[in-house]
């Protein structure tokens, strides 16, 4: 049967907040399949902030998206037709399918681990698809093997995190209480402290929007910080830095709050405190791990399937139309959770 595909295109690259004009939707009709594709329906369109980076020109851990191409987006969906035998209709995938309605792959591509048109198939009876672009897929990876590996904690640690009720931060927070820590976070609204600490376990965990972070932090974290896992980068980070320990890990995961700077991005003042107390600062990079992504992801769905480890909450918003005005919660932190749009 053929397919029309409502997909969204990158028009312009952004100053500042992205714009509609910044982008294009358009529909187009997918050919009939040939021997050996697989047609693919999306269900759910991950929104992650990397993604303000992608639209940016200029060197980075990935390509940019080009000018005219599909905008590129994690997901999760189902095969609606194969020609090819590696995939039947009615298997579950996630993958880089782009922020569109449907998308067509090579078979064979779409079974190469290595290749950027990769499906993995997900088991959908074992958790909720939305899991697997959550705690079972990047952003819970992304805290695995940042925690761990990167902020190696120890038992009696205190780690703080920031974007501490965020897809990647939960996770983080949970991780370290499960290996004996303190756990301290940083969230931008009453309701995201709450769950931090209601239910996700933290020990503590503050409003940066309405608490004197530096106090807050200081009497939360009364042994200073042995491990930060950094979501926001910014003064946050410059504050944390004055009250890390000797030793401290810093684990740069993000900076969103620079990410829409039309000014030079604010790097860390207090730099100096890495020097004073012989501490590490590290970024991490999820793809960096991806030999171990089995592995991390079978302890992971240990812990959940135990009840040591809680799924963030994910907020669904629908409409490919409003791919935009859905990333951009990211940045006015309008989302709680991970964010996902349904198209």
């Amino acid at each position: 049967m053929p397919y029309s595909n409502t997909r969204v295109l990158l028009a312009s690259r952004p100053v500042g907040l992205p714009k509609p004009e910044n982008l294009t939707i358009e529909t187009v009709e997918i050919p009939p399949l040939t021997a050996g594709q697989v047609l693919v329906k999306t269900i759910l369109i991950s929104l992650d902030p990397a993604m303000r980076g992608w639209m940016n020109a200029g060197k980075s851990y990935a390509p940019p998206i080009g000018i005219g191409e599909v905008f590129r987006a994690l997901a999760a969906g189902q095969v609606v037709e194969s020609q090819h035998p590696g995939f039947a209709v009615g298997d579950y995938v996630t993958g880089t399918l782009g922020a569109q309605q449907y998308v067509l792959r090579e078979g064979d591509a779409a079974q190469d681990p290595t290749n950027p048109n990769y499906l993995l198939k997900v088991d959908t009876s074992l958790a909720p698809l939305e899991t697997y672009l959550a705690t079972l897929g990047m952003p819970g990876l992304t805290a695995y093997f940042g925690l761990l590996d990167t902020g190696q904690p120890q038992p009696g640690n205190t780690v703080v995190v920031s974007g501490a009720a965020g897809a990647v931060g939960s996770v983080v927070g949970q991780i370290a209480k499960l290996k004996g820590c303190r756990v301290v976070g940083l969230a931008g609204d009453q309701a995201k402290v709450d769950y931090c600490v209601n239910e996700l376990g933290f020990d503590a965990c503050i409003n940066y929007k309405t608490e004197d972070v530096a106090a807050a932090l200081h009497a939360a974290c009364p042994a200073g910080i042995d491990v930060y896992f950094d979501n926001v980068g910014g003064d946050i980070l410059d504050i944390v830095l004055l009250q890390i320990n000797l030793k401290a890990r810093v684990v740069i995961c993000g900076a969103i709050s620079q990410y829409n700077n039309t000014t030079p991005v604010k790097g860390p003042a207090n730099y100096f405190a890495l020097l004073v107390n012989r501490a590490r600062m590290e970024g991490i990079l999820v793809s960096d791990n991806a030999a171990r992504f089995g592995e991390a992801a079978r302890e992971m769905a240990g812990w959940l399937r135990e009840g040591q480890l809680t799924a963030p909450k994910v907020q669904t918003e629908h409409g490919i139309e409003n791919f935009l005005a859905t990333l951009n919660k990211l940045f006015s932190g309008e989302n709680f959770g991970k964010l996902v749009l349904a198209p």
